[in-house]
């Protein structure tokens, strides 16, 4: 990875500098990240051995739940390491490594709501056709051109960031590697990459935002037509959908559609996006899902008769 500065290393300052807090932090992101990893495991492995979950709802929201676990990986090892030590060091090339890690399965996290949403949508106003469109083929194809777009975001952040020279002080002033945070070391100009990168970032975490928003003000018109049964089962699915969209968009709007400065706050929002969400999601689509529920039973069963 090209290095266009004199800076070959960064210095975390981490969400605080009292080594008592530090303590504090390891534990309480300690059971965050094993809720985390828990939660994801417990519903991919329901979703892969249930013979009850294979809707294409459910194979999307397996690869949501990968994702999720990604997502907080890409973070929360390094946050507890470095909350147990006493000097934050990390290299220019973990940074960026850590940079585009973020914002690849940010994004992908954001195409697949976009096709959970569009799954619904179909399912809901369209159910003569549903089984038509929404194809196991069609499905797969659409978590490739997933990938490759969340590929194609990630890499476009770290080629404008390598355009930044970074001459210091290395200090950055966050617990993560992300663009407000460098942009704000960078020893020249910054408005047209801060520009690029909330185009690339923030315009289409506002605008996919919106277009979700209303796909499911109409998803839930629609439900006029449904009899109280199905307008029950779907409004359950949708209210748990609805709720993932705002805990992801909401945290990313803010920090990725404004100008190169850096809050107080900015920390707090960054850990609900990065650690909480993921944790939180899979508490979500189980607490609110009594199919997979039903089936996290079943497997349960199964196992414990095996023994």
């Amino acid at each position: 990875m090209t290095n266009n500065s004199s800076v070959t290393i960064f210095i975390l300052l981490g969400l605080t500098q009292d080594p008592q807090e530090q303590k504090l932090v390891f534990s309480v992101f300690l059971i965050f990240y094993g809720g985390t990893f828990v939660g994801n495991s417990l519903i991919m492995v329901t979703i892969k051995f249930s013979q009850t979950l294979g809707s294409p709802m459910y194979f999307f929201l397996f690869y949501l739940s990968l994702v999720d676990f990604c997502f907080s990986t890409s973070i929360a090892p390094r946050l507890l390491v470095d909350s147990l030590s006493a000097k934050t060091i990390i290299s220019y090339n973990e940074c960026m490594t850590q940079v585009f890690a973020l914002h690849l399965f940010g994004c992908m996290e954001i195409f697949i709501l976009i096709l959970m949403a569009a799954d619904r949508y179909v399912a809901i106003c369209k159910p003569l056709h549903y089984t038509t469109i929404m194809r196991r083929q069609v499905c797969v194809i659409l978590i490739v051109f997933a990938w490759m777009g969340s590929v194609i975001h990630a890499s476009t952040q770290i080629v404008l960031l390598s355009q930044l020279p970074f001459c210091g002080p290395s200090l950055i002033d966050h617990y993560c590697c992300d663009l407000q945070p460098l942009l704000k070391l960078a020893c020249m100009d910054t408005y047209m990459i801060n520009l690029l990168m909330v185009f690339n970032s923030g315009a289409i975490c506002l605008s996919t935002f919106l277009i979700l928003m209303i796909s499911y003000i109409v998803i839930l018109r629609s439900l006029r037509n449904h009899s109280a049964e199905g307008r029950k089962k779907a409004l359950s699915t949708c209210t748990s959908h609805i709720l993932v969209v705002i805990l992801m968009f909401v945290p990313c709007i803010f920090m990725y559609t404004r100008p190169p400065t850096t809050f107080p706050v900015d920390k707090m929002v960054a850990v609900f996006y990065t650690i909480g969400t993921p944790f939180l999601n899979p508490l979500i689509y189980t607490l609110r899902n009594a199919e997979v529920k039903n089936a996290m039973r079943k497997l349960w069963n199964v196992k414990m008769m095996m023994k």
